[in-house]
């Protein structure tokens, strides 16, 4: 059976994941090849969520992905596709290193680290915590707030980080907790939620 294959080399986050996730809807099986990291972990990933087998082949031209529909693979159940999902309690959108505005670097990232450690101690907490733009150095090693993050995630707390912010600050092989994602989860987490608290 012949696969059909999936150019996304040079667009856009999140157009890879965009193109796959159609192309997953008229084949059983298909190759999408991407020229970056944070497609190839988009891409596995939303593949993986759905059920879908995936190998990894990494060529001179592109990092080429083979998706084939596994047994438990379902309908796309997500915001994008126009069918109802349940939808999130609380998200927290971290989308600076820093909590506030000053000129103090310093105590910005003092404030964002107090944040955090004290999510721990509330008894309201988020479902979700997005990380994005410099947010996303918070999931990394050597982060301040990595201990605390950990904690969070242990209670069940999800935890993006925006691939595209990663790949930026070429972060995408420091992340040491929560899970790589993409702006189509991304937006899909924030407009299912109940509430969405940026800091």
């Amino acid at each position: 059976m012949a696969s059909l294959v999936i150019d996304a080399r040079g667009l856009a986050c999140p157009e890879p994941v965009l193109r796959t996730m159609k192309a997953m809807k008229e084949a059983e099986q298909l190759v999408t090849i991407v020229d970056n990291e944070a497609a190839r972990e988009n891409v596995s990933q939303l593949a993986k969520n759905e059920g879908w087998a995936v190998e990894t082949e990494k060529r001179s031209d592109g990092v080429y992905l083979t998706l084939e529909k596994g047994p438990l693979a379902g309908p796309q159940e997500t915001a994008s596709t126009g069918k109802a999902v349940p939808g999130r309690g609380l998200v927290v959108m971290v989308a600076s290193e820093f909590l506030g505005r000053g000129e103090l670097p310093q105590l910005g990232g003092l404030l964002m680290q107090s944040f955090i450690h004290s999510l721990n101690g509330l008894l309201t907490k988020p479902e979700t915590i997005v990380f994005i733009n410099s947010g996303v150095k918070l999931v990394c090693r050597d982060s301040q707030a990595l201990e605390d993050l950990r904690q969070l995630k242990e209670t069940g707390i999800e935890l993006l980080a925006c691939g595209t912010c990663l790949s930026y600050f070429n972060l995408m092989d420091k992340v040491a907790v929560g899970q790589v994602s993409n702006m189509l989860t991304i937006a899909d987490t924030l407009l299912t939620a109940e509430r969405v608290v940026t800091v």
